[in-house]
Parts: structure tokens; C-alpha cells; sequence
């Protein structure tokens, strides 16, 4: 096996990601695996009383070459993005409301979704890039197990809101090769009111220190594509919602100094935006440019602004 190639190859060649596919399917008869930790009985009851209204089976709204990510991630040829429907956030902005909130996508078995992600191989994707993937770990594995069998050989990338439970990331240690977490809210009070979910800061940060860990700061080859590491998103909220200064001195003192770091000023009001006082406007220059000044008195310094 090359040096070069993705750990879930080793890992599928020893049983190993077989092994935790298998225990990770079986957990979900009492599923803990996020951080909403709802014992919920995805396995046999149909529909499961989980948050993620999701069961036994992954549902995917859209698989393409995605160009508009990253720049080290797109790249020429395309990220391989696989959109996965639901959430185990209810973020109340969300700009894929019709694929977090309404449930907008198809079931995709391990077979199917395994073919997925042959056929982004085989369009030149250089990764492929799971969106939304905390709630079906356990789906994702199993595809996984499936496909690296199959010839899979690109980095896994684990797009993710930041909300993952322990046991799903043990699960994914030396299978993601990059993980890209957001880091949204620093205030419990504005956490619970735009995603309901007052505990966000505490498992966000828990999680990223783990994804640390198990991939360090985010290395980019030759070509300048990612092909190990942490990215971290951060969307820029108006009125400071998003607790910009918290998030990067978190970064930089705890993390790492050299943490990438993608400052994005996209934030435009979205699914249920309205409700609160202060989504219904989109940021303003002056805004962004604060958050980029707050990125750098923090001491980051790799970060796509």
C-alpha cells in the first residue's frame, strides 16, 4: 500500500473498518452517537423519534463535483460532495433549509451510497466531502467499508456543523483525513435561540480539540489540495452573533496558532431567519472586515478571508 493513500484503506485491508461499521449499525437500535445523545431506536422503529428524523437507511438530497468550496478542496477537477438530508442542529437560518428542515432527498442504502462515492472517483473529484454527515456516522461507515473494498481511494473530508458526540468521532479516528467543522456560536443563550442547542460551545470545542488530535493542522500538497488536517469554518453573523472573538482566540490558544480558518461572509437570512431581531439583514463590509482584524489580533494567520 502507498505511503500516500487514506488510513481507511489500511483500515479496511485489516477488518477494522468492518468492525466498526458493524458496532457502529448495531449502536443505533439505542442511538447515542451525536451530541443530542437522544437513545433513540433508529434501527427498527420507522419513523425513529430521533432529532435527526433519520433511521436505519442515510438520505442524500445531491452527490457532485462541487467547484465552489475551498479553493484546496475544489480544486480543478471538483470536490466530491455528498449533501445529506436532515440535521442534528435546527439552526434557524440555515441556507439549505429545504434539505435540513424539510427533509428535501432520497434514501441511500451502503451499496448505493458507496456507489456515489466510486463514481466521484471517477469524475476526477480529488476528495469526497461528506455535508452534514453527524447523524449518519454509523450509514457512512458502512458505505465506506464498502467502497474502500471497491477501490476508493480519495482523503474523506467530514463536513460537519460542529454538534459531534465522542462516540462518533473514536469511531472516525484514522478514517477522516480532513475535518471541517464550523464553530458558530461562542453564547449559550444565542446557541440555544438560533440552533437549540445552549450546550453548542461546549461540544463544539470538545469536538474540535479531538479532530485535532487525531489529524493536526491542515497540510496541503504540491499542488496546494488539502490533504490532511483541520479546517475550521467560522460564518460571520450580524451584531456579532457568532461570537467572532471567542471562536478565534479559542482557535489560536487552545488549538493552534497554525489552525486554517475560513471566515465566510455569506451569512443571508434563510428558513425561519425572520423570527429573530437581528438575522433579518445580511452582514455589512464593516462587519467582515472587524471579524478578519479580530482573526489577527487573536495571532491566526492561515485563514481564507
Amino acid at each position: 500500500m502507498a505511503a500516500d493513500y487514506p488510513g481507511y484503506v489500511g483500515l479496511s485491508q485489516s477488518g477494522e473498518l468492518a468492525r466498526r461499521a458493524q458496532a457502529a449499525i448495531e449502536s443505533l437500535a439505542d442511538c447515542a452517537l451525536c451530541a443530542r445523545q437522544c437513545h433513540a431506536d433508529r434501527l427498527h422503529q420507522s419513523p425513529p423519534k430521533s432529532y435527526c428524523r433519520t433511521g436505519r437507511t442515510a438520505l442524500v438530497a445531491s452527490c457532485f463535483a462541487h467547484h465552489g468550496e475551498e479553493s484546496c478542496l475544489s480544486g480543478w477537477s471538483g470536490s466530491g460532495t455528498i449533501f445529506f438530508t436532515h440535521c442534528n442542529l435546527r439552526c434557524m437560518f440555515c441556507q439549505n433549509f429545504d434539505v435540513s428542515w424539510e427533509g428535501e432527498g432520497r434514501p441511500a442504502a451502503a451499496e448505493e451510497l458507496a456507489s456515489m462515492m466510486l463514481r466521484l472517483q471517477e469524475h476526477g473529484c480529488h476528495n469526497i466531502n461528506l455535508v452534514t454527515p453527524s447523524h449518519v456516522v454509523a450509514q457512512f461507515l458502512e458505505a465506506l467499508s464498502v467502497a474502500a473494498q471497491r477501490g476508493l481511494r480519495l482523503p474523506i473530508v467530514y463536513n460537519t456543523g460542529g454538534y459531534d458526540g465522542p462516540e462518533s468521532l473514536r469511531l472516525l479516528d484514522g478514517v477522516v483525513d480532513i475535518y471541517m467543522p464550523d464553530l458558530k456560536f461562542a453564547d449559550a443563550t444565542v446557541a440555544r435561540q438560533l440552533a437549540n442547542a445552549p450546550d453548542y460551545w461546549e461540544v463544539a470545542c470538545r469536538a474540535v480539540r479531538e479532530m485535532h488530535r487525531q489529524v493536526g493542522d491542515l497540510v496541503l500538497d504540491e499542488q496546494g489540495l488539502a490533504r490532511r488536517g483541520l479546517l475550521v469554518r467560522h460564518l460571520v453573523m450580524p451584531d456579532g452573533l457568532a461570537g467572532t472573538r471567542e471562536a478565534m482566540r479559542f482557535l489560536a490558544r487552545e488549538i493552534s496558532p497554525d489552525t486554517f480558518v475560513n471566515l465566510m461572509p455569506q451569512y443571508r437570512p434563510e428558513g425561519h431567519a425572520w423570527r429573530h431581531p437581528s438575522l433579518g439583514r445580511r452582514i455589512t463590509p464593516e462587519e467582515f472586515r472587524e471579524a478578519v482584524a479580530i482573526a489577527r489580533q487573536e495571532g491566526l494567520h492561515r485563514f481564507r478571508s
